[in-house]
């Protein structure tokens, strides 16, 4: 086990928002400074997250309050996590992130008997979930372009790729 660096922070996930109802969940990488600080996925002002994903269930989930937000995504068949458990990460970046533990993705999955896709909020969920749902049968796996404001693509290419998961709902 590598040391714990002294400039670094450890930072944890939150718990998974599913019900056995979800068709879709996304994988994030790990929550970044906003969110943890409010305790909301995708709490970051500029992160695309509700607004992509709002444009697919067509839902304005920016005006939504959080809870509500949550509430929403379950009754369309959209559940959240992260790949990451826990990890040593100063700021934000994936790129900053050290030591990880990854979650029990897996085991999470097979609680989900409705579930047809894991999609991938960026490259780093992506590289990371997709080695340990390698293995998965039958289940869709979509990489989506990060809903991230350090991801500087233009929201209408965003939106042209996340628009893809509408089919699994």
């Amino acid at each position: 086990m590598t040391p714990h660096l002294p400039d670094m922070d450890l930072k944890r996930c939150f718990p998974p928002v599913v019900n056995p109802q979800t068709r879709l969940l996304i994988l994030g990488s790990l929550p970044g400074e906003a969110s943890l600080a409010q305790q909301q996925y995708y709490a970051h002002p500029q992160n695309r997250f509700w607004e992509l994903l709002g444009s697919v269930i067509g839902v304005d989930l920016r005006a939504q309050p959080y809870a509500q937000r949550l509430d929403t995504l379950l009754a369309h068949g959209v559940g959240l996590w992260d790949v990451i458990a826990q990890a040593e990460r100063k700021g934000s970046l994936d790129a900053a992130i050290r030591n990880h533990a990854h979650n029990a993705l897996t085991d999470l999955i097979a609680t989900l008997p409705a579930l047809r896709a894991v999609a991938f909020n960026g490259g780093t969920s992506a590289r990371i979930g997709r080695k340990q749902l390698q293995v998965a049968q039958g289940l869709q796996l979509i990489d989506l372009p990060s809903s991230s404001p350090a991801y500087t693509l233009a929201f209408a290419q965003k939106l042209n790729v996340w628009s893809a998961l509408a089919a699994v709902l």
